[in-house]
């Protein structure tokens, strides 16, 4: 119980060094991780340029784009991997990495644009990560 609790407050503090400066950025991501809550086993990891929900495979990335390319950009990117190509022109862009694979890159400017849309989306992506 001690080890979870250690990695519960570890992974708290890489957050909060991920979000540091970008705090528009961070309230969105928190209305993002509450709604992934609600999918568990869900693990959450912390690197350099994102941070990645998992289940078997990932199947989830958070992004701030005003890290790393310059002029004006949504606070945060959601990347959502999907066996199919959604035809939604909310989408910023969806690539095909490898067949049958797609990636699909969701502008997030408030916590308001992760509606039920957007949810059944990251359930979708969920499930097939499992």
């Amino acid at each position: 119980m001690a080890s979870l609790r250690s990695r519960a407050a570890e992974l708290a503090m890489d957050i909060e060094a991920f979000f540091h400066g970008y705090e528009h950025s961070r309230q969105i991501f928190d209305a993002l991780a509450q709604a992934i809550q609600g999918l568990q086993p869900t693990t959450i990891t912390v690197s350099k340029s994102q941070v990645a929900f998992r289940r078997r495979r990932p199947y989830a990335w958070a992004w701030i784009p005003g890290k790393y390319l310059r002029g004006e950009h949504a606070p945060l990117v959601l990347t959502l991997a999907l066996r199919r190509r959604d035809p939604s022109p909310r989408w910023k862009e969806v690539v095909e990495p490898r067949p049958g694979r797609f990636t699909h890159h969701l502008e997030l400017h408030s916590p308001g644009d992760l509606d039920g849309e957007v949810l059944d989306w990251m359930h979708e992506a969920w499930s097939e990560a499992g």
